[in-house]
């Protein structure tokens, strides 16, 4: 069974987040915890938790179909060591905020490195990589020192794949299995594959035996097991582009044809499918639209 919604709006607290899922007929959602741009923030309430379980009962959502996003400040790999414990500091108050709320995954970017890089540097694969992986080594770090600080926790870090724009990480599976197999508790940690980072980081999604390749790839370097959610988005940029900018279904270079494939493959039932589409008034036709994608 799919579980089809999208990143909803928690303006006025995080217990209007269900009520607006409600709305647009989501059968999961994703939601910030917290204002994703700003470092502090109050600390829940036990009014906001119970309100927030009450409209989530309303909607006959689980748990297990919701990924909130943690705030976009964090960078659990930022090369300066103040920051860096800054970011590590409020992962781990996402972590407490989504155990407050009833909630068992936490979203997140791996992180960028910031080294400023010349265009001859770029192109040195093997320096690169150097570089690359010395900076999931502090994600992983990171990760593993968040699990510690949390123990009775049993929130999954969710970590997702993206464009490769800038310095960000993530942007080869090679570089989400890198982090997994340096995680000492495997239990805590998965993935989310957003369908616009992979397009544009080079895995081509647009006819079935594209899709089946670039699936069959992500098996093979990561594993379905550890896959948790996916964001549904259209692209703007095309394939390989390494340029983050998401559209609407069937508007960009992707077409309808990767998401009838996801609607189709059972490798994604029971996983919050959410949709991170630019145009927030068609979420409800879009999330209809794609149900109607799944062959009878």
């Amino acid at each position: 069974m799919k579980f089809v919604g999208a990143h909803v709006s928690a303006s006025g607290g995080v217990q209007n987040a269900p009520l607006n899922a409600i709305k647009i007929g989501a059968k999961a959602f994703a939601l910030f915890t917290k204002n994703q741009r700003q470092w502090a923030a109050k600390p829940l309430t036990m009014v906001d938790i119970d309100e927030f379980k009450i409209n989530l009962q309303q909607s006959g959502i689980s748990p297990s179909h919701i990924l909130p996003h943690d705030s976009y400040l964090i960078n659990l790999c930022h090369p300066e060591k103040e920051k860096l414990e800054q970011s590590l500091e409020a992962f781990i108050d996402e972590i407490h905020r989504c155990d407050q709320l009833g909630l068992v995954m936490l979203n997140f970017h791996p992180g960028s490195h910031l080294v400023k890089l010349s265009k001859k540097e770029k192109e040195d694969e093997a320096y690169l990589s150097e570089i690359e992986n010395s900076s999931l080594d502090m994600v992983a770090d990171s990760m593993n020192r968040a699990i510690l600080a949390t123990p009775d926790s049993k929130v999954k870090l969710v970590v997702e794949n993206t464009a490769g724009q800038g310095t960000n990480l993530g942007y080869k599976f090679e570089h989400l299995s890198y982090i997994i197999e340096r995680i000492n508790d495997k239990s805590r940690v998965g993935v989310c594959l957003d369908t616009c980072h992979t397009f544009t980081a080079g895995y081509d999604l647009r006819t079935s035996d594209a899709y089946e390749f670039t699936m069959n790839e992500f098996e093979r370097i990561v594993g379905f097991k550890y896959l948790s959610g996916m964001h549904i988005n259209d692209s703007k940029p095309p394939l390989g582009a390494k340029v983050d900018r998401h559209q609407s279904l069937g508007l960009g270079e992707l077409g309808w044809e990767p998401f009838r494939l996801i609607m189709n493959d059972e490798r994604m039932n029971d996983i919050p499918l959410i949709l991170e589409t630019i145009d927030e008034t068609i979420w409800a036709e879009e999330i209809r639209e794609l149900y109607a994608l799944i062959e009878k």
